[in-house]
């Protein structure tokens, strides 16, 4: 956050009763001290700082001294009382084209925008976060704010995913427009909008449901027609004689797979990992021992 917490707290005057600090000055207690930490009422009106539990006083304003009141704190800068458009494009991996959504979002006239390229699977997506931080201090300091994607599944593709971000625009005030897709145009998550989100984001859900079940499906037909699902066998009857040779000798699993060689298939002239080793001689003595347990 660029702007200091206490600064955003202070924008607003304190609606405790027992308070009643003017902007521009800190809390106060009952006995006319200036407060160890803002009173909660007052920092729950920074929609970036709703989450927090306590935000403290600064040494600045001299926490615990006689209070009394600060100038109020005047900007040069104009009101933000226009709207910002924050736009954000994703792709998953870096083979894949972004500069189509990039052209569109600034054909819609966004002001910043946040790119990345990185699968929808991964929990962390720094530019996305930094694009919401900044979507709250812009509403922090009064502006109309909107987030710009180009369609729904750049937020997210699960329903839990989508919901949470939806949460997080609702929360903050902060309207969302999709460019294309069955969600386009503007949406206020605090409104009808945030009944339509909830609808697509479990359509998009089963839609991930539907493809995982084609696919087992496909997979089970498939073992049935004796084809092999997986990765390609890579081991044989001369890779384990020598691996039985070279664990005789008391040698790792990592220096066996540096001395074994695959000698077949797509992989052929490289050698095995450690952990094929491991399966190949696993197997042999399960095998090995199968007739004596009998």
């Amino acid at each position: 956050m660029d702007t200091a917490p206490h600064l955003l707290v202070e924008a607003h005057p304190c609606p405790m009763s027992t308070c009643r600090a003017p902007a521009g000055s800190p809390c106060r207690t009952a006995a006319g001290k200036v407060t160890v930490g803002y009173h909660t009422a007052r920092f729950q009106l920074v929609p970036a700082l709703r989450s927090e539990l306590r935000i403290a006083t600064p040494a600045v304003r001299h926490p615990g001294a006689t209070w009394r009141e600060l100038p109020t704190p005047t900007s040069n800068a104009p009101a933000l009382d226009a709207e910002i458009r924050i736009g954000y494009a994703r792709v998953s991996t870096k083979q894949q084209e972004i500069q189509s959504q990039i052209d569109a979002l600034n054909a819609a006239s966004v002001h910043r925008l946040f790119e990345e390229h990185v699968s929808t699977r991964v929990r962390e997506r720094p530019e996305m976060r930094a694009a919401l931080t900044a979507a709250r201090e812009y509403r922090a300091l009064g502006a109309r704010v909107t987030l710009v994607v180009h369609e729904m599944k750049r937020l997210g593709r699960g329903a839990l995913e989508l919901l949470k971000v939806a949460e997080e625009l609702r929360d903050a005030g902060i309207e969302l427009e999709f460019l294309t897709g069955p969600l386009q145009g503007k949406h206020d998550p605090a409104g009808y909008g945030a009944a339509l989100f909830a609808f697509f984001a479990a359509m998009a859900e089963a839609e991930r449901d539907y493809i995982r079940d084609k696919t087992l499906e496909g997979h089970e037909t498939a073992r049935t027609k004796g084809k092999v699902i997986g990765g390609v066998k890579v081991t044989d009857a001369d890779m384990l004689a020598m691996a039985l040779h070279l664990r005789r000798q008391g040698l790792s699993l990592r220096d066996m797979a540096a001395r074994l060689v695959i000698t077949k298939g797509s992989k052929k002239g490289q050698h095995p990992s450690p952990a094929t080793v491991m399966r190949m001689l696993r197997e042999y003595d399960e095998q090995a021992a199968a007739p004596a347990s009998a």
